[in-house]
C-alpha cells in the first residue's frame, strides 16, 4: 500500500486549484477587460501553484491528478454568476490572506523540510495576489492580520468575566453574612456590601483578563510581521512605499524611505506596526488594568 499523503499539503492542493477556479469565473463575469485579464494572469499563477504541489508530491511518494473543484467553490461560482463577482473579491481576498498565514506556518514548522522552499514562494505570491485584491477592493492592511479581533476578543472576555465573577462574588458575600442576616435591619447594608464587592471582584478580575487577552492578540501579530520582514523583505518594502505615498509623498520619495527604514529590521517592523497594524506602544499591564478598573 502507498504511503498516505500528508493532509496539510493535500489540503493547500485543494485550496490553489479551487482559487484558480474561481479567478476564471471572475474573469468571465467582469465586464471590465482590463480587470478579467488581470484575474485570468491570476488563476494562471494558481495553476503553477497547483503544478507546484502535485511535483513536491510526487517527488515524495504521493503522485496525485488535479482536483476538481470543491463544492463550495462551485457554489461561490454560483452566487458570483447570480450576483456578479463583486461577492467573490472579499472572499478570495481572505482566502489569500489565510493562504499567506498557512504558509508562513509550514514553513516556519520546517524550515530545512523539503517543503520549505515551496511554502515560502507560495507565501510570498499568495501575498502579492492579496496586495492585488486589496487595491481593486479598497482594502487596507493585510487581511491576515487580526489586531481588530484584539478589541473584540477584549470586550468579550470583559462582559462574560464580568457577569460570571459579579455573580459568584455576590452569593459568596451572602453566603459568608448568614449570620447576620439573621437580623432584618442589616439585610440590605449587608447585601450593598456584599454587591459593592462583588462588583469590585468582577471589574478587576474582567479588567485583568481583557487586557491580557488583547495583548497576546497584538504579541501574536507583531510576531507574524516580523517573520514577514525577515522572509519578505522585497514585498515589505513595496508596502511601505505604499503607505507613505497613501500620505502624500511622492512615489519616489517614498521609495526611497522605504529603502531606508526597510535596512533596518527592528525600525521596519516598529514602522509596519504602527503604520500598518495600528497598533500603538503598550501605555498600561494587565495588572494595572485590574486595579484601575
Amino acid at each position: 500500500m502507498p504511503p498516505t499523503p500528508p493532509a496539510e499539503w493535500l489540503h493547500h492542493l485543494k485550496d490553489e486549484a479551487d482559487a484558480a477556479f474561481l479567478y476564471r469565473e471572475l474573469a468571465r463575469a467582469e465586464p471590465d477587460a482590463g480587470r478579467a485579464d488581470l484575474f485570468l494572469k491570476l488563476a494562471d499563477v494558481e495553476d503553477r501553484h497547483v503544478e507546484m504541489w502535485r511535483t513536491l508530491l510526487a517527488e515524495n511518494g504521493h503522485p496525485v491528478e488535479t482536483p476538481a473543484p470543491s463544492r463550495s467553490a462551485r457554489l461561490r461560482a454560483w452566487l458570483a454568476r447570480l450576483l456578479g463577482g463583486s461577492v467573490l473579491l472579499p472572499i478570495l481576498l481572505a482566502e489569500e490572506g489565510r493562504e499567506v498565514k498557512g504558509y508562513l506556518r509550514l514553513y516556519d514548522s520546517t524550515p530545512h523540510g523539503p517543503v520549505a522552499p515551496t511554502a515560502l514562494r507560495l507565501a510570498q505570491e499568495s501575498k502579492e495576489h492579496a496586495q492585488t485584491l486589496s487595491r481593486m477592493t479598497g482594502a487596507t492592511g493585510e487581511p491576515w492580520h487580526k489586531t481588530g479581533a484584539g478589541g473584540f476578543l477584549r470586550n468579550v472576555v470583559y462582559g462574560f468575566n464580568d457577569g460570571l465573577t459579579a455573580n459568584f462574588g455576590l452569593v459568596a458575600g451572602m453566603i459568608g453574612a448568614q449570620g447576620s442576616l439573621e437580623i432584618a435591619s442589616h439585610t440590605v447594608v449587608v447585601a450593598g456590601i456584599a454587591g459593592a464587592m462583588a462588583d469590585a471582584l468582577s471589574m478587576g478580575a474582567s479588567g485583568y483578563l481583557a487586557a491580557k487577552s488583547e495583548r497576546e492578540v497584538f504579541e501574536h501579530e507583531i510576531a507574524m510581521e516580523r517573520e514577514e520582514i525577515r522572509l519578505m523583505p522585497e514585498l515589505e518594502r513595496e508596502e511601505l512605499s505604499l503607505l507613505y505615498q497613501a500620505k502624500g509623498i511622492s512615489p519616489a520619495q517614498a521609495e526611497a524611505l522605504a529603502t531606508q527604514v526597510m535596512s533596518d529590521p527592528e525600525r521596519a517592523l516598529d514602522e509596519k506596526v504602527r503604520e500598518e497594524l495600528r497598533i500603538g506602544e503598550a501605555s498600561s499591564t494587565p495588572m494595572r488594568e485590574a486595579w484601575i478598573t
